[in-house]
C-alpha cells in the first residue's frame, strides 16, 4: 500500500524499524489487543524518544508510522478507535539542506584521478548524481540497461520510477566509464551492475559516500557534504535557473509536492543575496 504512494526503500524500512520499536514497547506493558491500547501508550513512547535524545524529525516520523497503523486498523475492523488520532508531531525546525556553488561542483567532478578505472568510475558517479538528483539507493541499484546514452537519459527503477535526462558531461563520464573503467572490475558473478567495487561486486551506499568524500578532501571543499548534497544541489541549481518546481519535483521522484518545496526556502536566500548584492538600496 505504501509502496503505491512512491515511498522510497529506506522510508519503508525506516517506518518498519517504528513500528517494530512500538510493537516491543506495548509487549513491555504487557498489551496483546489493539483495543486496549490507549493515547498515553503513545505519548509514553514518544517522550522515550525525547528523553534519549533522538530527534524532532525521528519523533515526529515515529508517530505518523504509529499513526497509519491505527488508521488501518480501524479500517479493516481490527479495532473500534484510534488512540493516536488526536496526537500532534512535535514542531520541526527545518534546515535548509548544504549545496555547493557551480564551482564546487566543478571542483569535486575534477578531483578524481581518471588515468585509473577507479577514478573513471568515481567521476561517472558523481556526474550521474548531479546530472539527474537520483538518490544514492538508487544510483547502487542500476543496472546498464538503464542507461540510454545515445538519447542522453537513464531510466530509474524501485518505487517512483522515472525516465531522465543525463547532461552532456555526465553522458561522457559514463561513456568513458563503461569503455574503459567497468572492464576492468567485472567478474564472471559481477551481473549486470553498472557501478562495481574493485572486487567486481556491486557497488555498497557507503562506497559512493567514501567516494564524494574522498573527492571533497581533493577539492578542498569546507563544506560537509555527502551523496545527497549533489541531489540538493541539482534541485537548487535548476530552480535558480528558472525551472519550474513541478518539474523539479517529477525530476526528484518526490511524491508530494511538499517535500520539493524546501528548496524554494534555498532558492530565496540566493534571490535575496542577489536583491543585496545588485539592487541599489539593497
Amino acid at each position: 500500500m505504501e509502496r503505491d504512494k512512491g515511498l522510497s526503500l529506506n522510508t519503508l524500512d525506516a517506518y518498519r524499524r517504528d513500528l517494530r520499536r512500538y510493537l516491543r514497547q506495548l509487549a513491555e506493558l504487557g498489551i496483546t489487543s489493539p483495543e486496549a491500547i490507549q493515547q498515553e501508550h503513545i505519548s509514553q513512547l514518544l517522550r522515550g524518544l525525547r528523553d534519549s535524545g533522538l530527534s524532532a524529525a525521528t519523533m515526529a516520523r515515529n508517530l505518523t508510522s504509529i499513526k497509519r497503523l491505527h488508521q488501518y486498523l480501524l479500517l479493516s475492523g481490527a479495532c473500534q478507535h484510534n488512540p493516536s488520532e488526536t496526537l500532534e508531531p512535535p514542531k520541526l525546525e527545518r534546515q535548509l539542506p548544504d549545496v555547493l556553488s557551480a564551482e564546487e561542483v566543478g571542483a569535486l567532478m575534477d578531483a578524481p584521478d581518471i588515468s585509473e578505472p577507479i577514478g573513471m568510475r568515481d567521476r561517472a558517479i558523481m556526474e550521474l548524481l548531479y546530472a539527474t538528483g537520483m538518490r544514492v539507493t538508487e544510483l547502487t541499484a542500476l543496472q546498464e540497461g538503464a542507461l540510454r546514452l545515445d538519447e542522453s537519459l537513464v531510466r530509474i527503477g524501485g518505487p517512483s520510477q522515472r525516465l531522465l535526462p543525463v547532461g552532456g558531461h555526465a553522458v561522457r563520464a559514463l561513456h568513458a566509464y563503461l569503455r574503459n573503467g567497468r572492464p576492468h572490475h567485472i567478474r564472471p558473478d559481477s551481473g549486470h551492475h553498472l557501478f562495481l567495487n574493485a572486487q567486481g561486486g556491486p557497488l555498497s551506499r557507503m562506497s559512493v559516500w567514501n567516494t564524494i568524500k574522498n573527492a571533497q578532501t581533493k577539492a578542498k571543499i569546507e563544506k560537509d557534504i555527502s551523496p545527497h548534497t549533489l541531489r540538493h544541489s541539482f534541485a537548487t541549481h535548476l530552480l535558480e535557473g528558472g525551472a519550474n518546481l513541478r518539474d523539479v519535483q517529477e525530476l526528484l521522484g518526490h511524491a508530494d509536492i511538499a517535500t520539493t518545496q524546501i528548496y524554494t526556502h534555498v532558492d530565496r536566500t540566493h534571490i535575496k543575496e542577489v536583491h543585496k548584492t545588485y539592487h541599489p538600496r539593497g
